[in-house]
């Protein structure tokens, strides 16, 4: 009899994320297995956390031996939390069958419902589980539930157990109040999901805890998609730029025809342009040569603005004359990268051999290295050019968006 094969827990799929089945084909399981629980853990720019949405969401059987993984597919869906695609989270795991079987991915779900306001099917999970119940998390959880369904002294026993096990102030006060139905449970906690639903609970006022970054990903209450900025300033050309960030190309497009440079500082005309032309996905030379012109000529200060600029709309293949060419070498200014040479080799082949997967990784992984202000210029305009040469092309103008917005 033949030997059925493990499910990979990566063809789950969120919804149409524009890319396909052989996202991760070729891809390193190694390189993904280290990057995906750092975008769970560390703060992104917004349009690195577009990216791991989008990838992350995507029905694709994963990297070689990572897709049958338990603890890679709660990583996954952690990530996701943390990007704030509680959402997609949640529809992956309702297609994602056993999650009893492992405690890692059943955690990574209990918190997903737990966040989104599911708390009933949080105590469904944690009460399937097969593996692992007498964990603290569990005991927690389960204190919780208990308590939910009307059983107080059942509750006070597994609240007892897991303060015995791992004493918690916060979790403590919270889960007393509730057990004692009254009292003064303190402030609201937004620490994890079972926090924001025991504050929740209380009628606590969730707002004003400090979130856990994920809890604030999550709890965000647009609908995670493209990656957008503010920009403040209420002249013309920050304006017509802040449209461009909002993803407003059409009016950006508007309210720079009625732009003349009469009044209007060149170098900004010359950004806004740069801006147009990265979000609309088509880098002119004429544009990329008014930012190398200004990235020689200007003050020291403005220097490394535009020569930074021309740098990100050339990482988008904007054609080059041979004179642009030369001004282009010369430039000095430019805020240099901060990956090492062999994570950036690494993202090059890559993005040069067409591994989707991969290179969003390598991407992630710069990015996650950065913070939440967004990579370097150096490393950025190598990311840019790396997703775009990969095929993923929508990133690669986030990216370019992004960073010409800095530029501002």
């Amino acid at each position: 009899m033949a030997t059925l094969s493990a499910p990979d827990f990566f063809s789950n799929g969120a919804r149409d994320t524009g890319l396909g089945p052989e996202l991760w084909a070729g891809s390193s399981a190694q390189t993904a297995r280290t990057v995906i629980p750092l975008i769970a853990a560390k703060p992104l720019s917004p349009a690195a956390q577009a990216l791991a949405r989008r990838v992350l969401a995507t029905a694709a059987s994963g990297p070689d031996g990572a897709g049958q993984d338990p603890e890679m597919a709660g990583a996954r869906i952690n990530a996701l939390i943390a990007t704030g695609a509680v959402k997609d989270a949640g529809v992956i795991l309702s297609r994602t069958a056993n999650l009893e079987r492992s405690p890692v991915l059943a955690q990574a779900g209990a918190e997903a419902a737990l966040l989104s306001g599911a708390d009933e099917r949080a105590c469904d999970i944690a009460e399937s589980l097969v593996s692992g119940r007498e964990d603290i998390y569990w005991l927690r959880l389960r204190a919780y539930c208990q308590l939910r369904g009307g059983q107080a002294g059942a509750a006070q026993l597994t609240f007892d157990l897991a303060q015995g096990q791992g004493r918690d102030a916060t979790f403590g006060r919270l889960m007393s109040a509730k057990l004692a139905g009254g009292g003064d449970p303190g402030a609201a906690s937004a620490r994890n999901g079972l926090d924001y639903a025991l504050s929740r609970s209380l009628g606590l006022d969730v707002a004003a805890a400090q979130p856990s970054p994920a809890v604030a990903a999550a709890l965000r209450p647009s609908e995670p998609g493209l990656a957008t900025w503010t920009i403040d300033g209420s002249d013309p050309v920050r304006t017509a730029m802040a449209a461009v960030a909002a993803g407003d190309l059409a009016g950006a497009k508007v309210q720079r025809g009625g732009l003349t440079a009469e009044g209007i500082a060149a170098n900004d005309l010359a950004l806004l342009d740069a801006l147009i032309a990265a979000a609309s996905g088509k880098p002119d030379g004429p544009t990329l040569d008014r930012l190398v012109e200004r990235g020689s000529v200007s003050d020291a200060k403005s220097r490394t603005k535009m020569q930074n600029a021309a740098v990100l709309l050339s990482a988008l293949d904007a054609p080059m004359t041979a004179h642009t060419r030369g001004e282009f070498a010369k430039f000095s200014a430019v805020e240099p990268g901060k990956a090492t040479v062999a994570k950036a080799t690494a993202l090059d082949l890559a993005g040069d051999a067409k591994l989707q997967g991969e290179t969003a990784m390598l991407a992630l992984w710069l990015s996650a290295d950065a913070g939440a202000a967004g990579p370097p210029v150096g490393d950025r305009a190598r990311i840019i050019r790396a997703l775009k040469a990969s095929g993923l092309e929508e990133d690669a103008r986030a990216f370019a968006v992004e960073g010409l917005l800095a530029q501002r």
